[in-house]
């Protein structure tokens, strides 16, 4: 059992050793992408759930 778990953990180190990591401008560059288009769907949804709630309160009327 002992053996099973020593290459596993071999096996991990082997695969680790194949793994990119993205350089910090990368991450940097990424990071921006995805807060800028969070701001712009939640500027988006706002607007229509803006307009939504109008057209609903005036069919309420």
């Amino acid at each position: 059992m002992f053996e099973k778990i020593k290459t596993f953990f071999r096996e991990v180190k082997i695969e680790l050793k194949k793994v990119v990591f993205p350089t910090k401008d990368e991450v940097l560059g990424s990071t921006w992408v995805v807060i800028i288009t969070t701001v712009a769907l939640a500027c988006i949804l706002g607007v229509v759930d803006l307009g939504l709630s109008k057209l609903v309160g005036m069919a309420i009327r």
